[in-house]
């Protein structure tokens, strides 16, 4: 069976050398993410920190760092949930297979939440400034919670049933909270929360909130799992952990309304209500795109207590650019999921959202062309319709470009493989009909390439068909490019990328140390401002170049020697810094009842602009300090 409560996870690790006791004491303050960061990027075990500087409660993170050990935590029951996933697929493989799903009915029963009249959370009751206070990078606004499970129902239908579990993250401290009465509570568009929040708000009835932090890993899993509107996250916990999920019946709050249930086992519990018409400027945070998140208004929750059991233990995890531990739950989330999606959308063979370009930017999708007479059209049609469905699915629909191509184009292309898939896109994308733009539409709530929050446009690139074009891959000597632009490099066959002219941004420094100043305002203080008229000279010199034709897309970015280092250097520039209405732009480009298209290269720029956050950057300090723990001797010695 699965673990019931973080303790028995973290003992289970540990005793199969699956987890790093560190006992030294470590400041939460930036010092025990960048230990996490460290050890996740070199596959490294989970790590208990039992001494943090300040505070009683140890610490533990990195639980889902590695595939291998997401795997083994959840050995017990996932192909208990595979089975279910199977039979969703088709009802009717149980009949012909009993053997095979002779234990779903167990899973199933564990997908129901037991109601219990007492819980070991309730053991203890403490403040806001007691929880360990984690900071991950240095220009946060405060103290975050990373691994939360924010549970909401629905005020029109209350109950279970109706509820919404959500990892949403919470600011403890900074800003303008009132100090342990007060937190922030941030959430993306299309979380389900928000449906919540509106029915309370339009109901005029409270809006109450609980944050589970810690308990079963099944319950922290199932808080990120893009499960359908109304379905409870509680079911799929139980599912997951191979047990019912335990919940406290609901108590009396404060007035006299009623309470929320409580998860039974978890750690800690803050329970509360969103105060309302209040908003409260919540962030910086340093966020899994790479950059900063920056301050916005968002909702506040009023605390009314702040429960914990005995020997609690705080999970946490570290965001920022990709890969981080947030890589592992999405690829778990894809491996249990995936083969539902031909049957949410028809005739879509499979999608990826590429983790290297921040998730949301970039998703790749295979389709099928069905529609007659495709074959004597050769042109994108029912992968467009598709393309509409992708973005039309819940979280799929915050992809800024989507990518699509038709399985029997080459039935052995692979979505992971992502170098081979942009470059079959290359071979046979006709840039003067298979760009389709959506302007003023909904993005990430945490890029910023759009200019305003949430607001941006996406791109669609559907092409079918034969290999059309030989994609060049290497720099002819003649190739001159205006004034400007400079140290082109061939990053991918048919992708150059070119240096332009670049904004400079304001830094302040002390102690040694180069620190970004405010991230709101430093990204707003350019030395120099370039617009798109650069890279419109930049297009139009082109026109006759004739050593850039066999290139298929020219990327301009701030520095090309970085991008080229590595794919995924390139991938992470060019889509979470392009807004695809704004920075796309092509060499001999045209607008045809109101297409737009291009005989020549596709242009992306894909430069930092004044708009955009700045990126997430260590402090060197805090890594001086990281890398003496590696020392012999040390307690990271071997690990990092």
């Amino acid at each position: 069976m699965g673990y019931r409560t973080l303790r028995e996870c973290v003992d289970d690790l540990e005793r199969n050398r699956r987890l790093l006791r560190i006992d030294v004491e470590v400041d939460a303050r930036l010092e025990a993410a960048e230990i996490h960061r460290r050890v996740c990027a070199a596959g490294g075990p989970a790590l208990l920190f039992t001494r943090v500087k300040g505070c009683r409660f140890p610490m533990v993170s990195n639980l889902f760092g590695t595939m291998d050990r997401a795997r083994f935590m959840f050995r017990d029951s996932l192909e208990g949930v595979r089975r279910l996933v199977e039979m969703k697929i088709d009802p009717t493989v149980s009949f012909r297979r009993p053997l095979r799903y002779a234990g779903a009915a167990r899973t199933a029963l564990a997908m129901l939440p037991r109601f219990v009249g007492r819980a070991d959370v309730m053991a203890n009751e403490t403040t806001i400034a007691q929880l360990p206070q984690q900071v991950s990078w240095p220009a946060d606004g405060g103290a975050f919670i990373t691994m939360p499970q924010v549970y909401t129902e629905d005020v029109r239908e209350p109950g279970w049933r109706h509820s919404n579990l959500g990892m949403y993250r919470v600011q403890l401290s900074g800003g303008e909270y009132e100090p342990d009465h007060e937190v922030g509570l941030h959430y993306q568009i299309q979380r389900s929360i928000g449906v919540h929040h509106t029915a309370a708000i339009r109901e005029d009835k409270p809006f109450r909130a609980n944050i589970f932090v810690g308990g079963s890993p099944a319950m922290m899993l199932a808080a990120v799992m893009p499960l359908p509107e109304g379905m409870s996250e509680l079911t799929f916990a139980g599912a997951l952990g191979g047990r019912r999920i335990r919940m406290l019946r609901r108590r009396p709050a404060a007035a006299g309304a009623r309470g929320l249930p409580i998860h039974a086992d978890t750690d800690f519990c803050i329970c509360g209500t969103v105060v309302p018409d209040k908003l409260l400027p919540e962030g910086p945070f340093g966020d899994h795109l790479g950059y900063y998140s920056l301050r916005h208004d968002f909702p506040v929750l009023r605390v009314e207590h702040v429960y914990h059991r005995d020997g609690a233990i705080w999970p946490f995890t570290v965001v920022g650019r990709p890969p981080q531990e947030d890589t592992i739950l999405g690829q778990l989330i894809h491996e249990l999921t995936g083969p539902v999606i031909p049957t949410v959308l028809p005739g879509v063979v499979g999608v990826h959202a590429v983790d290297a370009a921040g998730v949301h930017p970039l998703l790749l999708a295979i389709g099928s062309e069905r529609y007659w007479p495709f074959v004597e059209t050769q042109r994108p049609q029912e992968l467009l319709t598709q393309a509409n469905a992708i973005l039309g699915q819940g979280q799929l629909s915050l992809a800024k470009f989507l990518l699509i191509a038709n399985q029997a184009d080459n039935p052995r292309l692979d979505l992971h493989d992502v170098a081979a898939f942009l470059r079959h896109i290359l071979e046979r994308g006709d840039w003067t009909r298979d760009l389709h733009f959506q302007t003023q539409t909904t993005i990430d709530t945490l890029d910023y390439s759009g200019g305003e929050l949430n607001v941006g446009s996406k791109v669609v690139i559907a092409v079918v068909g034969p290999k059309r074009f030989e994609l060049e891959t290497e720099l002819g000597g003649d190739l001159r490019l205006p004034d400007g632009f400079r140290n082109p490099r061939v990053v991918m066959p048919g992708v150059l990328v070119v240096e332009g002219p670049r904004y400079e941004y304001s830094h302040s420094s002390g102690s040694g140390t180069t620190r970004l100043a405010n991230p709101q305002s430093a990204i707003r203080n350019p030395k120099s401002t370039h617009t798109s008229v650069d890279i419109d000279r930049f297009c139009q010199s082109l026109i006759r170049e004739a050593a850039i034709a066999r290139f298929r897309w020219i990327v301009i970015v701030d520095d090309s020697q970085f991008v080229v280092e590595s794919f995924r250097n390139f991938l992470w520039v060019t889509f979470t810094r392009a807004n695809p209405a704004v920075d796309i732009y092509g060499v001999d480009s045209f607008i045809h009842e109101k297409h737009w298209g291009c005989h020549g290269p596709l242009v992306i720029d894909a430069r930092l602009k004044p708009h955009h956050a700045p990126p997430l950057v260590e402090d060197p300090e805090v890594s001086r300090r990281v890398e003496a723990l590696a020392a012999p001797r040390g307690p990271l010695h071997g690990i990092i």
